[in-house]
């Protein structure tokens, strides 16, 4: 396959510096990373990639028109994989305006830069172009006890961060049928794996073990979710990239659904194997569960039907859950300079060369 100039926003955050690493390592293709490094984003996450010729980063926020017209100017990429979002569902409740300037305004000023592009191009660089909107399962809503989210699943989200990422994508799919961009959007499930920012479910309850902290749960921590191995999701992300049709919409799952108290217990056990030198005061991992008050509107159920990709696209999961979450915390436990610098805030400025965080 030709080598293609790829632009990806949002690469220095989770989903993105896996599928940033997954392409430098395993393709030949060209990367441009163009993130404007919130919190969330952490060029430490690419360090194994940063020195590579065919990896370039721009610092630009996709909600200033002008720059992101500049990158498609400079970079004449024969591709988009848009991850740029703000993703956490509390920060969404505390404060939405900022979900809905990024996720909603962000992606409406990428959409148009983006046409602009590409009404330019010759024809045959025209019908090889391709806008990947990634998404989540969380525009769904909640399920009950069974069935699954499919593509045609309707929206119902419950969240101001769903809400922001079900309204981007409906844009992405009027500016395929209203002005013929060549976009696909991707939908997936709860994703988990190295480089994970603490703030969420899985890291935060490895780390709070490892300090001997209280392990949160929601309410009674029933709530289900579809686990997803981060490096899965980043091979079908560039398969759908390559190979899906324009117009069209993948989900993508690791048909792996778990309680969110079945998860917190499991990676006790695991720690127990792994880590049995405890901190102090600290007898079993299990005994720093709490139980605290529920999160405003939770939803009970995501299960993702991922079959249309499986079909179409021929992709799977390589991950069981066991197989990844025993990798997961295996990558903590090695990895320990990564995370503190997360955790105390010093990958944020030094990151940058500012002599504190910005």
């Amino acid at each position: 396959m030709t080598a293609k100039t790829l632009l990806i926003t949002g690469g220095a955050g989770f989903i993105g510096s896996a599928v940033i690493r997954h392409l430098i390592a395993d393709s030949g293709h060209r990367v441009v990373n163009v993130d404007c490094l919130t919190y969330a984003g952490n060029l430490e996450s690419l360090a194994t990639v940063a020195a590579d010729p065919r990896y370039t980063f721009e610092r630009v926020d996709i909600r200033d028109g002008a720059e992101v017209a500049r990158l498609f100017r400079q970079y004449r990429p024969d591709g988009v994989m848009h991850l740029a979002a703000e993703s956490h569902v509390d920060r969404s409740i505390d404060g939405p305006a900022e979900f809905i300037q990024t996720n909603v305004v962000g992606t409406y000023t990428l959409l148009e830069a983006a046409r602009e592009y590409w009404c330019g191009l010759a024809a045959e660089a025209r019908a090889g172009f391709r806008f990947h909107h990634i998404s989540t399962d969380e525009v769904y809503g909640s399920l009950g006890p069974s069935g699954l989210f499919t593509e045609a699943t309707c929206y119902r989200p419950s969240s101001p961060y769903s809400a922001s990422k079900a309204a981007s994508d409906h844009l992405v799919r009027a500016w395929h049928h209203t002005y013929g961009l060549p976009t696909v959007t991707s939908n997936c499930s709860n994703n988990y794996g190295p480089y994970h920012f603490p703030e969420k479910l899985i890291p935060l309850i490895i780390l709070n073990a490892l300090e001997g902290k209280p392990l949160p749960v929601y309410g009674d921590g029933r709530q289900v979710r579809d686990w997803l191995y981060v490096e899965d999701h980043a091979r079908a992300l560039v398969r759908v990239l390559l190979a899906g049709r324009p117009g069209e919409t993948y989900n993508i799952g690791g048909r792996s659904e778990r309680s969110n108290i079945e998860v917190v217990h499991r990676l006790c056990e695991l720690l127990e194997e792994l880590r049995p030198d405890k901190p102090a005061g600290v007898a079993h991992y299990r005994d720093l569960v709490r139980h605290v008050a529920d999160r405003p509107g939770h939803d009970l159920r995501y299960a993702i039907d991922a079959g249309k990709i499986g079909r179409e696209l021929g992709w799977a999961p390589q991950e069981t859950f066991e197989t990844g979450l025993r990798k997961t915390v295996r990558w903590y436990l090695d990895n320990e300079a990564w995370w503190r610098r997360v955790r105390d805030g010093s990958y944020r400025g030094e990151r940058l060369g500012l002599g504190g965080t910005p």
